[in-house]
């Protein structure tokens, strides 16, 4: 089982970006029953790590493993339980250096938080 897999994320594509969603459990919230900020970063991370590789591989052709490197999150709002979506699209992909951008959202796509990813391909 996968980490993905693990949390109950659903992944959805279109041709220009990447969406997941999750829908919340009670092992998802903080003890006030708000979204633990971890399980948004969770699901922004996994998600841009696979819109690095789709976005290298349609520039490139090439299949390499897009690792994480850095990550910048500003957390805007939470909420209590209910569903959350990610989108991400890439801002840049090059052949060092590819960057993310990431967007949370959650009930009545309310922005939860904003995640910048920057990856390295690795050679699989």
């Amino acid at each position: 089982m996968t980490f993905d897999e693990f949390i109950g994320v659903r992944f959805a594509n279109d041709e220009n970006e990447a969406i997941a969603y999750l829908d919340t459990e009670s092992h998802h919230c903080n003890p006030t029953g708000n979204i633990n900020g971890g399980v948004m970063l969770s699901l922004a991370d996994n998600l841009a790590t696979g819109a690095a590789n789709h976005g290298y591989f349609d520039k490139f052709g090439e299949e390499v493993f897009m690792v994480g490197v850095d990550l910048h999150a500003t957390m805007l709002a939470n909420q209590q339980g209910g569903s959350i979506k990610a989108v991400s699209r890439p801002v840049r992909v090059g052949k060092r250096v590819t960057v993310v951008r990431t967007q949370v959202t959650g009930d009545d796509d309310r922005l939860l938080a904003e995640v910048t990813t920057t990856h390295v391909p690795v050679s699989r």
